[in-house]
């Protein structure tokens, strides 16, 4: 039997100490140890440091998330301050930038209490003063009434007619906009059915994501629309919004719309993604499209809300995710009717097939396997007549494909985007 002169509990908890503290403030205590609290500092290092610390059940981002938690609860402010320091000042992989620090704290405010995160955010300002510059963050003056929920946007409604609802994400990173990105959804939904994808594409985007006329919070008019009405309600938002040339991701008629927004519009579209989609259908389609303008007339949205489910989802997905089925079926059916059957008009009458040749930006067409309302072969016909245009498809997916396939939906769309 051998002895090893080394204790390895001990060396591995310095080393975690180290990392996560950082070696001034390490050696600062190693060499305040004396007689009376060298066996402390010995019991944290193994324990609290090698222990807990060590243990790869959570990246150190979520230890420290915890530790700061921890000490804002039992307002521990010097160990606070410590981990704050060390949180921003870390190695790269695992330090916490300021608003991932912002999001602690807040959060905290729920969880701890007002008057805690009150002074734990008075503690952060003054240590993000200090070590602001060695970070490239400044504390910059912002009215209260002028920030916004990052998860939501910036929400406003545009000054012309009709008057549109969006929503306005700006990078996270703190960066210039590698893109604005826009995200229009299909017919009886509204801008929520993008907030996943809006928040991930907001890491390095300026994301806009708005509501139809006739849907969720923008005005309903009188009449039936075209295809050519929502173009233009979208071009004059994005020139309204100061946007410039956009990725344009449209599912199904966001996606027609997208199409006529690059033929009228060219000089605002810098991209299309057209997801489950079509530029026109037969006759037999168009009439089905007249039958449920005279049903939801004369009966209103729920006389329809289950067949529209029926065509949103594929039965697997509707016996699975039942709740989430019934939250689409809740904002279709609350959906005003004029608004509702003026958009099924310029649905049911979309025609861009002939004009494809004339759209001459990057387009990625996306279909659902699945997809009986806007079959595969649509999605065919569209990368047939835009010039270059690609084709994915997403296995297991109906015509709701970015909700039945988030992630494969959000890899095609991110894939996309990184190549332009």
């Amino acid at each position: 039997m051998s002895f090893d002169p080394i204790d390895h509990d001990f060396e591995r908890g310095l080393n975690n100490r180290r990392s996560v503290l950082g070696d001034a403030w390490v050696e600062r205590s190693l060499n305040n140890a004396n007689n009376f609290n060298a066996d402390f500092q010995n019991l944290i290092t193994r324990f609290a440091w090698n222990e807990i610390w060590g243990r790869p059940g959570l990246a150190w981002q979520t230890r420290r998330a915890i530790v700061l938690s921890i000490t804002i609860a039992l307002g521990r402010w010097e160990e606070f301050d410590l981990h704050v320091r060390a949180a921003l000042l870390g190695d790269e992989a695992n330090r916490l930038t300021p608003d991932e620090l912002k999001e602690v704290l807040i959060q905290s405010a729920i969880y701890a209490g007002v008057p805690a995160a009150n002074t734990a955010f008075t503690h952060a300002q003054v240590i993000l003063r200090e070590v602001g510059p060695q970070i490239g963050y400044e504390l910059a003056p912002l009215a209260p009434a002028a920030s916004s929920h990052p998860g939501i946007g910036r929400e406003g409604r545009s000054s012309g007619r009709p008057a549109l609802h969006y929503a306005l994400r700006e990078p996270r990173n703190g960066k210039a906009p590698r893109h604005t990105v826009v995200l229009s959804h299909a017919i009886g939904c509204d801008l929520t059915m993008w907030d996943d994808l809006a928040n991930q594409l907001a890491q390095d985007c300026r994301v806009i994501a708005y509501d139809h006329r006739g849907h969720g919070s923008s005005e309903a008019p009188a009449g039936a629309y075209s295809m050519s009405d929502l173009a233009d309600d979208a071009a004059a938002l994005l020139r309204e919004l100061d946007s410039g040339p956009v990725v344009w991701v449209g599912l199904s008629m966001g996606g027609m719309v997208g199409q006529e927004l690059a033929l009228r519009h060219p000089s605002l579209v810098r991209a299309l993604v057209l997801a489950n989609t079509t530029s026109g259908y037969p006759e037999a389609a168009r009439e089905a499209w007249r039958q449920r303008i005279d049903t939801v007339q004369e009966h209103g949205i729920e006389a329809i809300a289950d067949a529209v489910m029926g065509r949103y989802f594929h039965d697997e997905f509707r016996a699975a995710q039942a709740a989430r089925v019934a939250r689409f079926r809740r904002r279709v059916v609350s959906t005003d009717v004029v608004g509702y059957t003026g958009c099924c008009n310029a649905v049911g009458t979309v025609d861009t097939t002939e004009r494809l040749g004339g759209i001459s930006v990057p387009t990625l067409v996306i279909a659902g396997e699945l997809d009986q309302g806007t079959p595969v072969g649509m999605s065919q016909t569209l990368q047939q007549g835009i010039p270059d245009a690609s084709l994915v498809v997403l296995a297991n997916a109906s015509h709701l494909s970015a909700i039945e396939q988030p992630a494969a939906f959000a890899a095609s769309v991110s894939g996309f985007i990184a190549k332009l």
